[in-house]
């Protein structure tokens, strides 16, 4: 899994490094097998982003993206719409994803969704269903968990006040919102599946037996 994720966040054209940040040593250690590079961090962080900031902490860039490890499948067209904003937008701290989303998927927990204002800016993200249709057929939108970060961002978050909305729905970026930062969500149009139930292992593992999701092999990535 951690493999395939690397290599497929490797196509990147906006990324000059891949880091694995991580506090399991077998993890490390898998990383370090196929060549890629990881760190090893504290085991008391409470989200990924706590995890992103600590190894921020140490490398000299303006930007850093939070790719999930249970992404096998995150294209790296995505990769480079989240990063793009920051390149005409200086006040820009946060960006993220979105991707439209039929109705019926949008009633699970499991989905994330996400509603936003006439600028792209994230109003509010929910397990639940949003906006809810109660007089008319409403458009969904789900959250796709990739996060793009100012160094600046990373460096303010520990004083960023508990938030009770993320602890609510156990959602991170909750406490970005309830704190004031603005959160870009930029619309695109080829989906990634999380690795979250064991129904969504069921989905992704014959692609990934198979080498189906990248057939070209020569293209930029992790040598074999």
């Amino acid at each position: 899994m951690i493999r395939w994720v690397y290599e497929s966040v490797s196509r990147s054209s906006l990324l000059s490094s891949v880091i694995v940040a991580t506090d399991d040593a077998r993890i490390q250690r898998a990383v370090e097998s196929f060549g890629g590079q990881a760190v090893l961090t504290s085991p008391d962080h409470q989200s990924g982003t706590d995890r992103v900031a600590e190894v921020a902490a140490s490398i000299d860039a303006d930007v850093f993206v939070n790719i999930q490890g249970d992404e096998p499948m995150m294209p790296a067209s995505t990769i480079d719409a989240v990063c793009q904003p920051f390149v005409s937008d200086p006040n820009l701290q946060v960006c993220t994803a979105r991707i439209g989303l039929d109705p019926h998927t949008a009633e699970s927990p499991h989905v994330v969704k996400v509603v936003v204002d006439l600028q792209d800016k994230a109003l509010y993200f929910s397990r639940s269903l949003i906006p809810y249709p109660r007089r008319q057929p409403a458009s969904y939108f789900k959250h796709i968990g990739i996060y793009a970060y100012t160094r600046s961002f990373l460096s303010c978050l520990g004083r960023l006040r508990d938030s009770s909305l993320e602890r609510s729905e156990s959602l991170e970026q909750l406490r970005f919102l309830e704190n004031g930062i603005a959160i870009r969500v930029v619309e695109i149009f080829e989906d990634s599946i999380g690795i979250d139930t064991p129904e969504d292992v069921e989905r992704v593992r014959p692609l990934l037996e198979n080498k189906r999701l990248w057939p070209d092999e020569s293209s930029k990535g992790v040598t074999e």
